[in-house]
């Protein structure tokens, strides 16, 4: 989610949501279009990130098959994925991926194994979003002069901890935007923003309808974004604020609401697979919150 105060002169916009809901993906487009992109220099910085998004998705993978009791019809990944799950990434982005856990990532996303259990969403194989992506890209990210491009940065995933700030120049403002750390433990941190703030973004994941938080495996993801934005806003800090809702992640939401229907998570939906309605009901969720009628403006 983000917030934002505005004036002629000073801009501020923060961001807020629950973790992963692509609040700082949307503060990475504001740098790219309005500060010139990232600098090779930078750009740099992100690659053991990516690494890191790698092997921990495939981590995942080979931890979700294991408690599900299955195995691989490729017989070389079930004598090795333990070094998936051993393997560490090295912090130094000078460091590279071992060329033999890349060759193990790209046998395990192809097994017919994992691609039925992924492709249809089935018994709880969760990824972050971004996971396919990285994996169809597995020959250049495994090159040992990789540097990481924009496409990669914005799709990287990094756990926003404390406070980030951007600032540029939008028309005649001088815009500061805000990024915040969405899961629980951050945010008792928010409070040293919501001085003259006017404007928030509220950033929401129509895809985590059926996911849970990575603090508290037993919340729903939308409900506790539901629960965030309800705090917000109808708290006292905010009565003259603006909030602009962002309901994003749609393709993600469309390919999955035919395998994984709405209404095995929120009963009182009647509106089937129809993804429209269906986002058109989460809306609706979330407007349903507003008790002190702030101006909400869904995009």
């Amino acid at each position: 989610m983000g917030l934002c105060h505005s004036s002629e002169e000073d801009n501020h916009e923060h961001q807020r949501s629950s973790g992963e809901s692509g609040k700082s993906t949307l503060l990475k487009q504001m740098k790219i279009i309005n500060l010139n992109g990232y600098s090779e220099e930078e750009l740099f910085t992100w690659r053991a990130t990516v690494y890191r998004n790698v092997v921990e998705s495939a981590q995942t993978i080979v931890q979700t098959i294991s408690e599900l009791g299955l195995s691989y019809e490729k017989p070389e990944l079930n004598d090795n994925v333990d070094r998936i799950l051993a393997y560490r990434v090295s912090g130094n982005p000078k460091s590279q991926l071992s060329p033999e856990i890349i060759a193990l990532v790209k046998l395990l996303w192809q097994d017919p194994v994992v691609v039925s259990r992924y492709s249809k969403r089935e018994n709880g194989l969760y990824l972050m979003d971004s996971a396919p992506y990285f994996f169809d890209s597995l020959d250049r990210i495994g090159q040992a002069n990789y540097l990481p491009n924009e496409q990669d940065v914005l799709r990287a995933r990094l756990k926003t901890t404390g406070i980030t700030e951007i600032q540029f120049q939008l028309g005649g403002l001088l815009i500061h935007m805000f990024d915040v750390g969405g899961q629980r433990s951050e945010r008792k941190k928010w409070i040293h923003c919501f001085d003259a703030v006017t404007s928030i973004i509220f950033c929401v994941a129509l895809s985590e309808y059926d996911q849970v938080l990575l603090e508290e495996s037993n919340q729903n993801r939308m409900l506790e974004s539901l629960a965030l934005f309800e705090s917000i806003v109808n708290s006292r800090w905010f009565i003259h604020s603006s909030i602009m809702l962002f309901l994003n992640k749609v393709d993600i939401f469309k390919a999955k609401i035919a395998g994984a229907p709405l209404e095995n998570y929120f009963p009182d939906y009647g509106g089937g697979n129809d993804a429209n309605k269906a986002a058109k009901y989460i809306l609706w969720r979330f407007l349903q919150c507003n008790r002190n009628k702030l101006n909400i403006y869904p995009q």
